[in-house]
């Protein structure tokens, strides 16, 4: 009889290390988390985060998104992130300045334009950034930390109507919410980037601004990482011809030609 229990005891532990060695294997690979703008969520993770991990399947990539502003201060306190991809120079100088990012890693990889746009079919007496306040409700990024409000507080700045916009405006926690807004009817014309307007017929696009500062989103490896060649792939993997393509086919401007064509 105790033959039998001390079998089935072995047997039952053998099944359990199998179990867990099974377990530990199905989880072996590197995860990295990239903090990125709202407005690439669309492109990352229907296209290029699949097309990665479809190649490297021993690295497995999650996604945060947000304003560029936010994700800054998340990074600032401590936000266990490997790469951050903002849709503004100053949040990445920012963070560089802290040491918070890889020397020699930034790379100006993306560009977008700034457009005004407004609920589909909606009849509108707005023919431009200049006349806007002949709307009733506006929505615009919240200039302290999302960036397409503070390129939008720039060119009312210029045509010097910003404090009567802001007094009418409703500030959006990121891009993504003011496009919402508009395309549901609730704001009359709100101002996202290009590549935002294209995500939905809700909302025609009226007019485009000529920024003087070039709306470019930078890419880096941050220097908290704890997988910094797995880091390293993913960031080349994005510069490379076939990716940078990608990002094209979805509105984005490419500011250099070409990109890292070597891969792993």
């Amino acid at each position: 009889m105790k033959k039998a229990l001390v079998s089935v005891l072995l047997i039952c532990l053998l099944l359990s290390l199998a179990a867990c060695g099974g377990g530990a294997g199905a989880d072996s690979g590197e995860e990295l988390l990239i903090a990125a703008a709202a407005s690439l969520e669309h492109v990352l993770e229907r296209e290029i985060i699949p097309l990665f991990q479809a190649r490297y399947e021993d690295i497995r990539i999650r996604g945060t998104y947000d304003s560029s502003g936010k994700l800054q201060t998340q990074i600032e306190l401590g936000l266990s992130a490997d790469l951050f991809f903002s849709a503004a120079m100053r949040q990445m100088e920012q963070l560089d300045e802290q040491g918070l990012v890889m020397e020699g890693t930034i790379v100006p990889l993306l560009e977008n334009r700034l457009v005004l746009v407004a609920p589909t079919g909606a009849k509108t007496d707005v023919t431009g950034f200049a006349d806007i306040l002949n709307a009733q409700h506006i929505a615009i990024g919240d200039p302290e930390s999302v960036p397409v409000g503070q390129y939008a507080q720039m060119v009312f700045e210029y045509l010097g109507i910003w404090e009567a916009v802001r007094q009418r405006a409703s500030f959006g926690a990121n891009v993504t919410e003011v496009l919402h807004w508009v395309a549901e009817g609730s704001a009359d014309a709100g101002v996202v980037y290009a590549t935002d307007a294209r995500l939905t017929e809700q909302v025609t696009i009226i007019a485009q601004a000529d920024l003087e500062i070039p709306v470019f989103y930078p890419v880096a490896i941050l220097t908290a990482t704890q997988n910094e060649d797995a880091a390293r792939r993913f960031w080349t993997f994005l510069q490379t011809p076939e990716v940078l393509e990608i990002f094209a086919i979805h509105g984005f401007w490419i500011p250099y030609e070409g990109g890292i064509s070597h891969g792993f």
